[in-house]
């Protein structure tokens, strides 16, 4: 029997040979042919399913086995966005939803920071699916410049695309087959307002009855115009007879597609010398006028404008409030009736999302417009604010600059958090608490824990300040400093160089129009510049003192004294003796991390309590979970330690052998626990040391050089 010979290559890229003595095939490294691994990678089955097509009676069938693609905009709109998933946490009183993620582009679009916005959002949403009234109103994001909402309309523009090419989001219209010819329906209608009217509310209860929802499905809307005429044409033709015009029906798959002009509308402003309303329900085609001859036959219209292209799906109006007014007129029909009124013809129905976005200048001229009060009466507004969470700011910097391979120079740690730092401070208020500052209050809301401060105290300090998050720092501003960088002559860029690229950006900004702004922008910078110098003293500190089983040990002396305090105990020692408990250690300790004498008994019993908890939970106690805690660790190891080391040497010209050793050992651990690489550890080194140098914390510079 022939042999089968394997032969190792890269998958899709090898093709089956036969073997010429026993035809057995062989794997052979010969690349397949471009056109045909093309061609192997295609799905026939998924083109037939989205190629569909059947009469009217099967369609009705199939709704009677899933009424789903009847279903109107809104509701799939929010079945689509539910079909993604949803998670909450017990901290958060709101829902996130997945697809603002952006699951179908791996994350490249996804919004940060803003999951109660997308909330309000989507509740809204849920809300026009029931008929409660927002399903006739144009939903409005409202915002600052580069705040996501265009990324927003794209993610669920781009989730419909997808949505409806899956089983659950599938949608149906249909084409009329007249004496040979092909009429599509010009708007890609529902086939069920091809019923009748008086029988439409039973056909509708009895779908709805079939499908588990916590909305009812309705047939709302008339035929378009071409539709319209076609009916009226053959039901002369049949006397009457209905089931004979729909033989004249074949029912088809609708898939939507922006790029095809398919369910999916957007439309941009323009001047006003350039806009037409056609643009939004059509025109008259003037070479069929002539076939026809009336500019009033359906037939010789063109229903291609915005408005009939989005039917039974979504439209987005780009800078809405920059239209000429006459367009927003257009608009009142469509959101409050449904209805458009194209050239020469009745009002015709429309079932699609009217969404449309701003920005503060506009909105703001918008309510000072009496003549708007109908288009304002006709408007939900969802406030889109800047993120105010660094973590998620971080994650938006990180996408595009944070990954492996990214082009440019490297990032040394922290660059793209103090920049992301920064961004935050410019969009919040000042706290009104006078014992908070600014930059607790971001570390507030991006969830650490700050001495003092309740999870109920942010909750105020967030509904304080309404507007907080609709001015500041664009995202923009960030990324064009940090890609300036990027392209220096630096092998590594650090936060001392974006900061530096910001205070240089501040000075010609343009979107930073008054000296009072800018001044304030640049403090702003200052305190983030201070935030990095004590993050980068810390992690010096840290690589100083960088002794795990040391640390462990000072940690279980502390905790033992601790104990036996709270419960007025003595401290039993190693050789068995009973002592009291050593309150100069513990305060040692406790003065690290600022616990004032008042407090530290109910620092000490708040610590046991939670010990206790963590052991009834069934779990060990790790001090390497409480952050507090560590640090005071970690800085009094540090004090005890600091002298083991010249510190100035570390900017010295002459160092001698074992001082260089020691500098060696810090800039190791540096790099393993922090993830610098040499010459970003060797800029953070020189820098803490000039630091060191000049802090009255540290003494003067009569250090013992004693072996670390």
């Amino acid at each position: 029997m022939p042999q089968v010979v394997a032969q190792t290559c890269p998958k899709y890229w090898t093709e089956l040979c036969l073997d010429p003595v026993g035809a057995t095939p062989i794997m052979t490294n010969e690349p397949t042919p471009l056109f045909d691994f093309v061609r192997n990678a295609q799905d026939a089955s998924q083109h037939a399913r989205l190629t569909w097509s059947g009469s009217f009676n099967e369609y009705l069938r199939l709704l009677e086995r899933d009424p789903k693609p009847a279903r109107n905009a809104w509701q799939r709109l929010l079945d689509m966005i539910e079909s993604h998933g949803s998670q909450t946490t017990e901290y958060q009183s709101y829902t996130t939803w997945n697809l603002f993620a952006d699951p179908l582009g791996d994350g490249r679009d996804g919004v940060e920071g803003l999951g109660k916005p997308l909330a309000d959002l989507v509740n809204m949403i849920r809300a026009g699916a029931r008929h409660l009234g927002p399903e006739r109103r144009i939903v409005l994001l409202h915002g600052p410049v580069g705040s996501a909402k265009s990324t927003i309309a794209r993610l669920l523009k781009r989730g419909l695309e997808a949505y409806t090419q899956t089983e659950e989001g599938a949608l149906y219209t249909f084409t009329w087959e007249v004496d040979g010819e092909l009429i599509p329906s010009a708007m890609h209608q529902d086939p069920l307002l091809l019923i009748p009217t008086d029988q439409r509310a039973e056909v509708a209860q009895r779908l709805s009855r079939e499908l588990a929802a916590e909305y009812e499905l309705r047939i709302e809307g008339e035929l378009d115009p071409v539709s319209r005429f076609w009916m009226e044409t053959l039901m002369d033709r049949y006397e009457g007879d209905w089931s004979k015009v729909m033989s004249h029906i074949q029912v088809k798959r609708l898939v939507f597609s922006e790029a095809d002009r398919m369910g999916i509308g957007t439309f941009q402003p323009k001047d006003e010398k350039n806009q037409d309303s056609t643009e939004l329900t059509g025109d008259l085609n003037y070479r069929k006028i002539a076939e026809f001859g009336s500019d009033s036959d359906p037939r010789a219209f063109n229903f291609d404008g915005e408005f009939c292209v989005a039917n039974r799906g979504l439209l987005e109006f780009v800078e809405v409030l920059k239209l000429d007014v006459a367009f927003l007129y257009d608009l009142l029909g469509a959101t409050q009736e449904h209805m458009i009124k194209p050239k020469k013809f009745a009002q015709t129905s429309i079932d699609e999302v009217i969404l449309g976005h701003t920005n503060e200048p506009e909105y703001l001229r918008l309510l000072s417009n009496e003549l708007m009060e109908a288009f304002r009466d006709r408007t939900i507004k969802v406030d889109i604010p800047y993120n105010l969470e660094v973590s998620a700011e971080l994650a938006i910097h990180r996408r595009r600059y944070g990954q492996p391979g990214a082009p440019g120079r490297r990032l040394a740690p922290h660059t793209l958090e103090m920049a992301s730092l920064w961004a935050v401070l410019t969009r919040l208020e000042e706290p009104a608490l006078p014992n908070l500052t600014l930059l607790q209050k971001a570390q507030l809301y991006d969830g650490q824990e700050i001495q003092g401060f309740t999870a109920e105290q942010v909750t105020e300090l967030r509904a304080a300040c309404e507007r907080e998050g609709m001015e500041g720092i664009s995202p923009r501003f960030v990324q064009d400093r940090i890609a300036s960088c990027l392209v220096s002559d630096r092998p590594v860029v650090g936060p001392r160089e974006i900061l530096a690229a910001i205070e240089d950006g501040l000075q010609h900004n343009s979107m930073v129009a008054n000296k009072e702004l800018r001044l304030k922008y640049l403090e702003r910078v200052a305190q983030v510049r201070e935030e990095y110098q004590e993050t980068i003293k810390h992690e010096v500190q840290v690589a100083i003192a960088a002794d795990q089983e040391a640390l462990d040990r000072l940690c279980s002396k502390y905790l033992d004294n601790v104990r036996a305090h709270t419960t007025r105990e003595s401290v039993l020692s190693a050789n068995g003796t009973s002592r009291a408990p050593d309150e100069r250690l513990m305060r040692s300790i406790e003065d690290m991390i600022d616990v004032p004498e008042a407090r530290k008994d109910d620092f000490r019993h708040e610590l046991m309590n939670y010990i206790a908890v963590v052991h009834l939970e069934g779990r060990t106690f790790d001090y390497r979970e409480n952050r507090r805690l560590t640090r005071a660790l970690e800085l009094k190891l540090f004090e005890d330690h600091k002298d083991s080391i010249q510190l100035t040497s570390l900017v010295s010209n002459v160092i001698d052998p074992d001082t260089q050793q020691k500098i060696g050992l810090i800039r190791e651990r540096l790099m393993r626990r922090f993830g610098y690489d040499e010459f970003s550890a060797d800029a953070v080194l020189n820098e803490v040391a000039n630091l060191f140098a000049h802090d009255a914390e540290f003494g003067s510079e009569e250090e013992p050089g004693q072996a670390a």
